[in-house]
C-alpha cells in the first residue's frame, strides 16, 4: 500500500448503503485504499461484506458511526478491519480491540484525545475537524506529537495537503468526495473528485 493512498479515508454515508459497493469500486480504482462504511443508514453491514468480497486484498474496509458493542461484532463478522466512532466509548474500544480490529474513536479536545489514546486505540479521529481548522491540529500536535490523528468532517479537497503537512496521519473525506452519488450515480463526477483527492494527498 503506497504511503499517500493510506493517508486517505473515504467515509461513505447515505440514508441507505445501496450505492456503496459501486461507489467504493470507483474510489478504489482511483487510488483509495481505506474505505469506511458508516452504519448510520440502512444496509451498512451488507455493504461492508460486499465491498470486502469484491475489493483487492490491499483495500482495507471498516465500519463507521459505530456506537454499540453489537455493531462492532456485526462489522467484524462482515469482514471489517477497523471501526470508527464519533466519540470515545470504552466498551466499543474494548470489544474492537478484543477482535483484533483497528479503532479510531472521535475526540474534540486535548483531554478527549489523550483519554482516547490511553484506552489503547490505533488512532484518534479529530472531529469535527473543519470547524476546528488546521491551526487547531497544529496546536494539539505540538504537545502531543506521538498521537496519530485523523481529522474528519468539513475538509475540502484543496486542503488535503495542508492537513497532512500539519501532521495528520490521514484525512477522512465524506461528502466532499462522495457528493450526491447515492442519488445521481454520476460516475464521472465521482471519479474526478476521487482522482483530485489522491493527487492532493500525494503532493
Amino acid at each position: 500500500m503506497s504511503q499517500f493512498a493510506d493517508r486517505l479515508l473515504a467515509v461513505l454515508r447515505a440514508p441507505t448503503a445501496e450505492s456503496f459497493p459501486a461507489l467504493a469500486a470507483i474510489l478504489v480504482d482511483e487510488g483509495f485504499r481505506r474505505i469506511e462504511v458508516t452504519l448510520s443508514g440502512a444496509g451498512g453491514i451488507d455493504a461492508i461484506r460486499s465491498i470486502r468480497e469484491s475489493a483487492p486484498d490491499d483495500v482495507v474496509v471498516g465500519a463507521g458511526s459505530v456506537t454499540t458493542v453489537a455493531q462492532v461484532h456485526e462489522a467484524s463478522s462482515a469482514g471489517a478491519s477497523f471501526v470508527v466512532s464519533p466519540h470515545t466509548d470504552q466498551a466499543v474500544v474494548r470489544a474492537a480491540t478484543a477482535l483484533g480490529l483497528e479503532v479510531y474513536p472521535g475526540a474534540f479536545t486535548p483531554t478527549e484525545v489523550c483519554a482516547a489514546w490511553a484506552a489503547g486505540v490505533t488512532a484518534v479521529k479529530l472531529f469535527p475537524a473543519g470547524r476546528l481548522g488546521i491551526g487547531y491540529l497544529r496546536d494539539i500536535r505540538a504537545p502531543l506529537p506521538n498521537i496519530p490523528l485523523i481529522p474528519t468532517g468539513g475538509i475540502g479537497l484543496e486542503d488535503i495537503g495542508d492537513w497532512l503537512d500539519a501532521g495528520a496521519r490521514a484525512v477522512g473525506l465524506g461528502s466532499v468526495v462522495q457528493g450526491d452519488y447515492h442519488r445521481t450515480r454520476d460516475d464521472a463526477g465521482l471519479r474526478a473528485r476521487a482522482a483530485l483527492a489522491v493527487r492532493n494527498a500525494s503532493r
